[in-house]
């Protein structure tokens, strides 16, 4: 829910911060005085289109600010902070927590914080996915059954277009994956390290007289008189009688044994360091033929045998293609069998529930000053071959002789949003704030005050925030936000201001009179409040001005 708004340079405001407390929240002022602008300020935070028009004269661009809070994957609270830049030319700009973003990221984020009703943008439940959702919440619909048959249906068909395309597809991959197979198996690959032991080997005896007399040398350096086990010896002699050095007399003893067998290495590694031309080729050639096949099918013999592996694998699949496409092809019968029946017990549950989710709408309309109203609820397939009701869509009928229009071609802004606060009435759900402007449009009377009633029953659920221009509605609001103007200059100036009781009161007498606040409309207003039961208000807060 937002919490802080900050507002710089938008329409008549050039600067202003306000808070929001929980619960019902009303703003109220004359028109003009900037009102829907804070409306306007929400919604560009949550991705709304951005107009220029809206950026304040004089100015070259507009900037609001949010903080918002929200449930984290936990169930606990964070907070998260939006931006939005509007100038006069060029496009807008958005920040998530003060790091560039896109809008369509802010619309993405938004979309789990704020509904705003009585403009179309940003309403979740004139969304198709929205409304099948919420009548599927409405009725308690078990999903479970439809959702892991189409799971099994989309794997099976997975399966089964990665078995290739058309039969001559099939058998030119198959043509392929024999050759590149019998290619690696022919190859003989002794394993991944063969390159390297070959370009060992091939070092040596290109140069087999110069390794030899090296390895001569240090075996005579090492067996020698006055050698390596020459001096090791007399220094493991030296050391034996004194007791209390054994530990190092094992240790000479111990490199003493391993000396010898290097000694034997080197002796055994200058012996077959002969010259072998006829070795030198056999090498020179099994190379070539490595390089050829790693430049083929891999960086390294690892993964040519790797290659060759899964290649082989797939050639068998392949090769069986009859059989598993018919094993797949029953497995698909048996799970679209168990689609249609899931699809069909979900469609008739639908189809069932949509006429009661219906008429509760309507029950409320008739309250909100929509006596004629009437809603359908329609339940249509999306799919010729498995119904289960997907295509549902929230029909009105606003007055008598109207045709039943989709929730989106409603032009009115006030029964539009009449109509979203009935629907929110019906359906408490996500997301928890609710943003309302023109919901009292038109009325007045007994419909004033079920629309205000209607409102603060959802405030005990979400925050919600609605302009008003009633007091009736404002009356039945937790806290109250006057929003004001002055000209200074020749400019207009908007202000808003979080109103105690006692200025309550009279900010609602001012609504009941038509601006002469006497004793009789603030008696009126006390009256008001109290019958209404609204809460006590919260501290007062400073005017911010701009």
């Amino acid at each position: 829910m937002p919490t802080e708004l900050q507002i710089e340079n938008l329409g008549v405001i050039e600067s202003l911060q306000v808070s929001f407390e929980k619960g019902f929240s009303v703003f109220t002022g004359e028109t003009g005085a900037g009102k829907t602008m804070l409306v306007e300020a929400i919604s560009l935070l949550v991705g709304g289109r951005a107009d220029a028009s809206v950026v304040r004269a004089g100015a070259l661009e507009s900037r609001v600010e949010g903080r918002f809070v929200r449930l984290d994957a936990n169930g606990a609270e964070e907070e998260i902070v939006l931006s939005r830049v509007v100038p006069i030319e060029g496009r807008s700009r958005a920040y998530i927590n003060g790091r560039m973003a896109t809008v369509a990221s802010l619309a993405e984020v938004g979309i789990d914080l704020v509904d705003i009703h009585g403009q179309h943008a940003h309403q979740r439940l004139l969304g198709a996915a929205t409304q099948r959702a919420a009548l599927d919440r409405f009725a308690s619909i078990d999903l479970k059954d439809l959702r892991e048959s189409r799971s099994r249906v989309t794997e099976i068909d997975a399966a089964l277009a990665a078995f290739g395309g058309d039969e001559r597809a099939r058998a030119r991959e198959i043509d392929l994956l024999r050759f590149q197979s019998e290619e690696i198996l022919g190859a003989c690959i002794v394993g991944p390290n063969e390159e390297n032991e070959l370009l060992q080997e091939e070092m040596i005896l290109a140069d087999a007289s110069s390794y030899r007399e090296a390895l001569w040398r240090a075996h005579l350096e090492v067996t020698q008189d006055s050698g390596v086990l020459d001096l090791l010896g007399r220094a493991r002699q030296a050391l034996q009688s004194k007791g209390s050095l054994q530990p190092l007399v094992e240790r000479l003893s111990e490199v003493i044994v391993e000396a010898e067998e290097i000694a034997s290495d080197i002796r055994s590694q200058a012996e077959n360091a002969q010259e072998n031309p006829e070795r030198l080729a056999e090498i020179g050639s099994r190379r070539h033929l490595l390089r050829d096949i790693m430049r083929k099918y891999g960086a390294s013999l690892e993964d040519v045998i790797a290659y060759g592996l899964e290649s082989s694998a797939r050639l068998q699949e392949l090769e069986g293609y009859d059989e598993h496409v018919r094993d797949l092809t029953e497995q698909r019968l048996a799970a679209m069998a168990s689609l249609a029946a899931s699809a069909q017990a979900v469609a008739k549950a639908r189809r069932a529930a949509a006429p009661q989710l219906a008429t509760r709408v309507e029950e409320q309309l008739r309250t909100l000053a929509m006596p004629n109203a009437s809603i359908v609820v329609e339940v249509q397939p999306t799919n010729e071959d498995i119904d289960a009701g997907d295509g549902v869509v929230f029909l009105l009928s606003a007055n008598p002789g109207s045709p039943l229009l989709p929730l989106t071609k409603v032009a009115s802004g006030g029964e539009l949003a009449r109509t979203m606060l009935a629907l929110r009435l019906v359906l408490t759900e996500e997301p928890g704030s609710l943003v309302f402007d023109e919901v009292d449009a038109g009325i007045g009377g007994a419909a004033a005050v079920a629309v205000a009633s209607a409102l603060a029953q959802l405030g005990r659920h979400h925050q919600v925030l609605a302009v008003t221009h009633l007091p009736q509605v404002a009356a039945a609001a937790n806290n109250q936000i006057s929003v004001t103007k002055e000209v200074r200059g020749g400019l207009t100036f908007g202000a808003a201001q979080t109103l105690s009781a006692d200025e309550r009161v009279l900010e609602i007498a001012r609504m009941l009179s038509g601006g002469v606040a006497d004793q009789s409309a603030r008696q009126h207003a006390s009256d008001l409040i109290e019958q209404l039961g609204s809460p006590k208000a919260p501290r007062k807060q400073p005017r911010t001005k701009s």
